[in-house]
């Protein structure tokens, strides 16, 4: 048994040495690749597209209203206290009579179902806002992706740039050193002042804090980017890429007439409204009728088994309808809420709109 211990010690040692003697291989990051990677791994757009798988599980939860819904139920009488019936002696002076009666059984099994017939809409509104509700999460999924993409680009190039400005720190202070090595050359033969000889270290010394700083800003913007790309923070990342100026020529009208019909703010919005449309359809009707149709099948027995004429059963059908009659406003204010909530997403609508012609200009 020590010996068994001792060898699994031993691998787990080797396996913690291994592990941690050997750097993690460097990733190569193109352009393309910090895209692929931010879309399949950034945890906040993966958060939003979790948000449609569940917009789509209630829209099935919506259409479950529409079924009938079946439910069984069982019952055993563990104890009880039995009616007991009392009768007046029939010899005079004799005390009455009594009699313990059980008109319950002590098993008992029923199934019930239930199918709604007409409920005023709400069936259909509730279907619909859950509807609505999946298509705006898509347009979300939509503006999170663009803004994800958008992200993952401006981190790429902000290394890249990080990366030259490193570069033109790097040369600036090698020609200040070379400066400086000709300046003290020079002094010593006589041939430059001493105010030049310090004026060329203060300009090397100047220069050095700033390729520090360009070497931590680049430190600095590849954690940006892997952050995003959901890599580990220790990762050894690579960039590959330059930074090219491309001109872009396009049409004001054309682009604002775009951007007002595909910006996915803009569709969130209009299924928002559709969708408060639908709660004041199922508000107003909150205060109408409804029909729906049951039934109950049941079994009676005081014994448990399955022999013939031991079990009573019967069964039921009812038709219930229903008709609100006061609910304590409830239903005016549930209305006044649906418009209000109207009256928000039409201001907001406005108000992006507003934004997005800002931003394309």
């Amino acid at each position: 048994m020590k010996k068994a211990k001792s060898i699994l010690l031993i691998i787990l040692l080797v396996f913690c040495v291994v592990k941690f003697s050997f750097p993690q291989e460097k990733i190569t990051l193109t352009l393309e690749e910090s895209i692929r990677l931010a879309l399949s791994q950034n945890p906040y757009h993966l958060a939003t597209e979790e948000r449609v798988e569940t917009a789509r599980a209630k829209v099935r939860e919506a259409a479950a209203g529409f079924f009938p819904a079946l439910n069984a139920q069982g019952l055993q009488t563990i104890d009880e206290k039995l009616f007991v019936l009392e009768f007046p002696s029939l010899i005079p002076g004799e005390p009455p009579q009594r009699m313990s009666i059980d008109f319950t059984k002590d098993y008992q099994f029923s199934l019930s179902l239930s199918l709604p017939l007409f409920t005023s809409g709400r069936l259909t509104s509730g279907f619909k806002q859950a509807k609505y509700s999946l298509l705006s999460a898509e347009e979300a999924v939509k503006q999170s992706k663009h803004t994800t993409v958008f992200n993952a680009r401006a981190a790429f190039y902000g290394c890249l740039l990080a990366r030259s400005f490193i570069r033109v720190a790097e040369e600036a202070v090698e020609v200040a050193e070379k400066h400086f090595k000709n300046v003290k050359i020079l002094y010593e033969v006589g041939m430059a002042s001493r105010f030049d000889l310090l004026r060329s270290e203060v300009e090397v010394a100047n220069l050095k804090p700033q390729l520090i700083k360009a070497r931590n800003n680049l430190k600095i913007a590849e954690l940006r980017l892997k952050t995003l790309l959901g890599l580990d923070l220790s990762q050894p990342i690579e960039i590959k890429g330059d930074m090219t100026y491309e001109p872009f020529k396009a049409d004001l009208e054309e682009c604002l007439a775009k951007a007002l019909r595909n910006r996915p703010e803009i569709g969130q919005i209009r299924y928002q409204r559709k969708i408060a449309g639908e709660m004041l359809k199922l508000a107003r009707a909150s205060g109408l009728p409804s029909v729906a149709l049951s039934g109950t099948y049941n079994f009676w027995a005081d014994q448990f088994n399955f022999k013939k004429d031991t079990w009573q059963k019967y069964y039921a059908v009812n038709l219930f309808f229903t008709i609100p009659i006061f609910n304590g406003f409830s239903t005016s204010a549930r209305v006044a809420q649906s418009k209000a909530m109207m009256r928000e997403l039409n201001l907001t609508k406005r108000g992006i709109g507003d934004m997005v012609k800002f931003e394309v200009r």
